[in-house]
């Protein structure tokens, strides 16, 4: 789905970048390579994002083990493959193929098991996996999942570039999902080279970017290049970003939402707002009582 848009508005006031952040190389599961870029000490300045792990290789033994069976509770998971299959199964009853340019959503709510497997023995496999919090009074909620196929996006093609809405909106079109408690943005950009790009983002909403190819420029003379994130400066009276794609184009991803401005107790995958809430979720999966 697209549409052919032009930006009826202008950003006034643009967020500049407060900082750069440079991604740790870790693995996780059963031994996928990746790159964590949101990591736990960025937690409180990111709320309502707990994590964002990037991951991209051609290697088969760094990606063919997967993610087999593990629990989750407390917040939501948001899978963006950029490209390659990946098999979902969870104790809910949901199974679904993730592949190029789909996105995978999972509430784990008040509790699930699933697994996340590579559906492919060679080849490309690419793209990104946000945790994004749950208010308190959502953390024990069911279960739910969706698998959002890439024809199921929608774009909004821009002179100079394309943006698909993952979720939130850009340009006056909406995208595949709407929270309307954290009102994530979730936005994957494509510019040519030297495009300009603006957005509007709400007031008070902590907003960063993270450039796969090429990179960006501000007009503050910065420049982001692939492989880091941008923490957007949550300035006072700011409206939105823009920035320009270097000489070679530019693909990043640019993310924001709304804090929740609650506290965060988290034991590995299971987030909670105190220390007791988190012993509880041990307990109960330990008792076999997740979905």
């Amino acid at each position: 789905m697209s549409a052919v848009v032009s930006p009826n508005f202008t950003v006034a006031t643009p967020r500049q970048v407060e900082r750069l952040v440079q991604g740790m190389a870790t693995s996780d599961g059963a031994g996928v390579k990746l790159t964590r870029v949101l990591t736990h000490d960025l937690q409180r300045r990111l709320d309502p994002f707990l994590m964002l792990d990037a991951f991209g290789t051609d290697n088969a033994d760094d990606y063919i083990a997967g993610f087999p069976d593990h629990p989750h509770r407390g917040f939501e998971t948001v899978t963006y493959m950029l490209e390659g299959q990946m098999r979902h199964r969870d104790s809910a009853g949901n199974e679904g193929l993730l592949g190029s340019g789909g996105v995978q959503w999972m509430t784990a709510g008040r509790g699930v098991i699933h697994s996340e497997l590579p559906e492919q023995q060679e080849g490309r496999m690419e793209g990104f996996q946000l945790w994004l919090n749950l208010a308190g009074r959502d953390k024990m909620r069911d279960p739910w999942y969706r698998d959002i196929t890439s024809a199921e996006i929608p774009e909004a093609r821009l002179p100079g570039g394309t943006v698909r809405v993952i979720a939130g909106s850009s340009h006056g079109v909406d995208g595949a999902m709407q929270r309307e408690t954290t009102e994530p943005l979730y936005l994957d950009i494509h510019l040519a080279a030297g495009a300009h790009f603006e957005q509007l983002i709400p007031q008070g909403h902590n907003a960063f970017l993270y450039v796969y190819r090429g990179d960006v420029r501000f007009d503050t003379g910065c420049k982001v290049p692939a492989g880091r994130m941008a923490i957007l400066a949550n300035t006072a009276g700011a409206d939105g970003v823009r920035f320009d794609a270097g000489d070679d184009g530019a693909r990043l991803i640019l993310i924001a939402g709304k804090p929740l401005n609650e506290p965060i107790a988290q034991y590995g995958p299971f987030v909670m707002n105190t220390e007791g809430e988190l012993l509880q979720a041990v307990r109960d999966f330990q008792a076999g009582r997740f979905a």
